[in-house]
């Protein structure tokens, strides 16, 4: 068995560089990153390589939360601060909310959780309930995704399914079955996380398949490029999945930008890129084109819950081209 260093380092989805030019003029909708562990920075970045829009998913935090009221501010954070903050960089802010499947093993805090969620998954810029599925597949990871997906199907809303790391051809052939058997329509569930494995059996089945491009694990840019070419843009969709850990927040422009190197049509890289997560999510009832289209007024002297995203003296952007911090 080859260890870390000597596998081939394109296949684990090594690092590229963004190559700006090939992109310019394309635009970008990042279905699946985790911004409240990113900084004002990568915000600029993404707004100045095209990312327009984003939808941040609940997940774990990398360590256990202790009490009830850790989710409420969390899901309070997606709704309100993250949303203020993206805008402040002329991106849309949007999310889903859920009961991550590594925080479904607490059942305890799991069953007060699943009291919390009605209170949110209604609020404005929730489009979806996730992202839920499972971790090690567990008997109360199923019992908690069985009952977020009878939430989901109650409201109207998509499912966004996280497919577990370890046996994940089985943890996502297990998520599709029981989705079936709650009913739910296969459009109205995005099963994230997909590897070569398991996308023919997504696709087959009728459900959308999101990929992550992650540095040296996961999917690869380069692999990612191969499946477009060998199955089309027809439901499937990129995402980062940007959190806490090594990831890349411009890993949907990066991987654009391969595509056009490689040759795929421009057509086929918008819908891959941008138009499959704004046909999956447009379902919720929350954003559509048009709202996509309207132009975000910038003005970074505005605050939130009187906090800026600013520091002293620094100067706030209105409606420029670009930041200058000093």
């Amino acid at each position: 068995m080859c260890n870390y260093n000597e596998r081939d380092r394109a296949s684990m989805g090594q690092r590229v560089a963004l190559e700006l030019d090939l992109v310019k003029g394309l635009r970008f909708f990042d279905p699946h990153i985790h911004m409240v562990s990113r900084t004002t920075d990568d915000y600029q970045a993404m707004a100045d390589a095209g990312v327009i829009a984003v939808i941040e998913p609940a997940f774990w935090v990398g360590q256990p939360r202790t009490g009830i009221d850790t989710f409420r501010d969390y899901y309070s954070s997606l709704i309100g601060w993250e949303r203020f903050r993206a805008s402040q960089f002329g991106i849309k802010h949007f999310c889903t909310i859920g009961l991550n499947s590594r925080e479904a093993n607490n059942e305890a805090l799991a069953e007060q959780v699943m009291e919390l969620l009605p209170f949110f998954i209604y609020k404005e810029g929730v489009v979806g309930v996730g992202e839920i599925g499972f971790d090690d597949q567990t008997a109360a990871e199923e019992k908690y995704y069985r009952l977020q997906l009878e939430l989901a199907k109650e409201a109207g809303l998509p499912v966004q399914v996280h497919t577990p790391h370890r046996d994940k051809t089985k943890g996502t052939s297990r998520s599709m079955d029981i989705a079936l058997e709650h009913g739910l329509d296969p459009g109205m569930v995005i099963i994230d996380h997909n590897t070569e494995e398991t996308v023919k059996e997504v696709l087959d089945r009728g459900f959308w398949a999101a990929f992550t491009i992650y540095p040296f694990t996961k999917m690869g840019n380069e692999r990612m490029v191969e499946l477009v070419r060998q199955y089309g843009p027809e439901r499937i969709m990129v995402n980062s999945a940007a959190d806490w850990g090594i990831s890349d927040p411009l890993a949907v422009p990066k991987t654009a930008a391969l595509m056009v190197k490689s040759g795929i049509p421009k057509e086929t890289i918008e819908q891959v890129c941008y138009q499959n997560a704004l046909a999956a999510f447009s379902q919720s009832g929350q954003l559509d084109e048009a709202l996509l289209d309207e132009k975000t007024s910038i003005d970074q002297g505005k605050k939130f819950a009187g906090n800026s995203i600013l520091r002293g003296g620094q100067q706030p952007r209105r409606d420029t081209d670009s930041i200058i911090i000093s």
